[in-house]
């Protein structure tokens, strides 16, 4: 199966660990060097309905990925994992 960084943004993430829908792919991290994916990115859930923003990112290495099928992604990462801090865009 081929599939582009596009179709990433189309795909839902599932931590298969807790079962958890942790949203949509929004940004890949690649190693342009090696040429390879390192991770992906997932915009943390909203705070008080987006009112007060959104948590920190999660941050999914590439190893984490189980298996990515048409619509969905499926992740295991234990309860802690990184999460990258949002940055604020002057």
């Amino acid at each position: 199966m081929n599939c582009r960084l596009v179709d990433l943004r189309c795909k839902e993430v599932i931590n298969i660990h807790s079962g958890h829908r942790l949203g949509f792919v929004h940004d890949v991290i690649i190693d342009v060097v090696k040429g390879c994916l390192v991770a992906i990115l997932v915009p943390g859930p909203c705070r008080f309905f987006g009112v007060l923003g959104r948590e920190d990112d999660y941050l999914i290495p590439w190893d984490c990925i189980r298996k990515i099928s048409d619509d969905i992604i499926l992740v295991h990462v234990e309860d802690a994992f990184k999460r990258e801090k949002r940055r604020k865009i002057l």
